[in-house]
């Protein structure tokens, strides 16, 4: 009977508090979040992003976080919810954007054509809507593409949005797609996902991201990390991100996890 592995825990690595989380959803699930956010300041995670999927998960969770300093929210509607969008939601997005100095982001928006749980000219309406939201606002913007590469980049540029302040959330695709996205001045942020051995056009993009462009998330509770992979992923576990990424690029994981915790709270216009 083969005896079962042990995983590394992730305090063991030994990484400085200087870390970032920058797309997280901690609202939505039963999180302890006190407890959440412990174990990643003993990981070395500083800063997390939570993302409120829509204003009613925004109004019902920010109370959450009241009194738990070092995270940033952000605020949009999902691709996932176009056919259900409203201009009412839209106007909430705005109030709460001119109201919180915690909401840092319009997003994640854009399209979803993995899924069939909106059609896609609601995506596309409501996209370009909270585009034009973030414009009006000069708000940064994160970006949900899954197999609409095409027209989500086309619909960007149409907007006009190569070089505003714009991220690519949960990136997985190849160099020759990080390339379009860096040259438009765009960020990358990258999930657990590098870290499994049949995500190969990744992998080869890691390599090839400017070291001032990239960005580490989990987008917790989903895409845990190897060694980690089909747990509940959480802020903790973003080391082994790190670790893999900066193997990948041959540099220092203390160096990359500086630099990519010092380009989130840039990016995101945060203090310290």
């Amino acid at each position: 009977m083969s005896k079962k592995k042990e995983r590394q825990p992730p305090e063991t690595l030994g990484l400085d508090p200087v870390g970032a989380d920058s797309h997280a959803h901690l609202d939505g699930r039963n999180y302890d979040l006190e407890a959440v956010l412990a174990r990643a300041r003993a990981c070395g995670v500083r800063t997390v992003g939570n993302v409120f999927l829509g204003p009613q998960a925004y109004h019902e969770g920010r109370a959450l976080f009241e009194r738990l300093g070092n995270v940033f929210f952000l605020l949009g509607v999902h691709p996932h919810d176009a056919a259900k969008m409203t201009e009412a939601d839209l106007e909430a997005m705005r109030a709460a954007f001119e109201e919180d100095p915690r909401l840092r982001a319009v997003g994640e928006i854009g399209l979803d054509y993995y899924y069939d749980f909106s059609p896609k000219e609601d995506q596309q309406r409501w996209f370009r809507r909270q585009l034009a939201l973030a414009r009006e606002l000069d708000q940064r913007v994160v970006i949900h593409c899954r197999d609409a590469e095409d027209d989500c980049l086309a619909i960007l540029d149409q907007a006009g949005f190569g070089g505003r302040p714009l991220l690519w959330h949960c990136f997985g695709l190849g160099p020759d797609w990080a390339r379009l996205i860096i040259e438009r001045g765009w960020h990358i942020s990258v999930p657990g996902t590098v870290t499994y051995a049949r995500s190969e056009a990744l992998r080869e993009a890691v390599r090839t991201i400017p070291a001032d462009r990239l960005l580490l998330e989990t987008d917790c509770p989903y895409l845990s990390p190897e060694p980690y992979r089909g747990k509940t992923n959480e802020p903790a576990l973003l080391g082994f991100t790190a670790l893999e990424i900066a193997r990948l690029r041959g540099e220092n994981v203390a160096d990359l996890w500086q630099r990519c915790g010092d380009n989130t709270r840039k990016f995101f216009g945060l203090d310290g």
